[in-house]
């Protein structure tokens, strides 16, 4: 058994992370983690680079992508997927209109930033997106979010998301999501195992609350709860495990780095906090027993 610690939630440039996958792996192993798994929103578009890295660097690797799935506000959603199978057709299908969806939500973007007075063009965004050293991402928020900056509308990227382009924001427009049942499905029917990503994020309630939601989650194939997690102080982490023993689930945990878009979340650690190997060696059991199951 290895006793080495692990991130089991991170971003590369593929979604909205400033390193490229192969960079985050060699981050991993220059951190000491004994393994990693990449989590990117709606895509699996780095995992051939990342896995690639990861064999090379003699690191434990697992497949991996984030789900954002319709939830009440405030709060919100997100399932991960662990173990997809990134050439799986109904996982190619489901990131086809996932990132159809974000594109959809670009012109609109504008279209308000323009009704604001502040006068920026999808073109300008397109060439912020082919000119940045991660051309290969979808163009999104952070593209706007740089020619804003760029032509002096806002002081920092930070800004331009709190003023903007974040929930909330004067500009902000929610993206296409998927029920908690569709995301499920697809995860199950591409291989992977579904985890309820930093539940914090729910904004429930009550305790109650939270229970119902895990319960029908479970009833939908839920696997584990992301207990460790940078949101998450040590009384948190201490009632999303109880919860996790009490339901049956996997726990599992990670930083949700995202590069310099998260200045203060360091790679593997998570307020704090390592990630025991042994949460990652659970995860690959459990999609053993479930491959054999067939």
């Amino acid at each position: 058994m290895n006793n080495g610690y692990v991130d089991l939630h991170c971003h590369s440039t593929a979604s909205d992370g400033t390193l490229p996958p192969a960079e985050v792996v060699r981050l991993a192993r220059d951190g000491g983690l004994a393994g990693i798994a990449l989590t990117d929103h709606d895509t699996v578009g780095g995992i051939a680079e990342a896995a690639a890295e990861a064999q090379r660097l003699g690191l434990a690797f697992l497949t991996g992508i984030e789900i954002s799935c319709e939830y009440p506000h405030p709060g919100t959603m997100h399932i991960l997927g662990y173990g997809v199978d990134p050439n799986s057709a109904t996982l190619r299908d489901l990131t086809t209109r996932l990132l159809e969806g974000r594109d959809n939500r670009n012109p609109k973007i504008i279209n308000r930033l323009n009704e604001l007075g502040v006068f920026i063009t999808m073109e300008e965004v397109e060439q912020e997106a082919k000119a940045a050293p991660d051309s290969k991402k979808p163009i999104g928020r952070p593209h706007v979010a740089a020619v804003l900056l760029r032509k002096g509308y806002v002081s920092s990227i930070k800004q331009a998301f709190d003023k903007y382009l974040a929930p909330g924001g004067l500009a902000y427009f929610d993206k296409e999501r998927l029920t908690m049942r569709q995301a499920m499905e697809m995860i199950r029917e591409s291989g992977g195992m579904p985890v309820l990503a930093h539940p914090l994020q729910l904004r429930t309630q009550s305790d109650a609350e939270l229970e119902r939601v895990i319960k029908d989650l479970k009833d939908l194939g839920l696997i584990g709860i992301e207990t460790i997690h940078s949101d998450h102080d040590a009384a948190l982490v201490e009632k999303y495990t109880r919860l996790a023993d009490r339901f049956g689930l996997l726990k599992t945990g990670g930083s949700d780095f995202h590069g310099s878009n998260k200045k203060d979340i360091r790679l593997g650690v998570a307020n704090g906090r390592r990630i025991p190997f042994s949460y990652m060696e659970s995860l690959l059991k459990r999609h053993q027993e479930l491959r054999r199951a067939g």
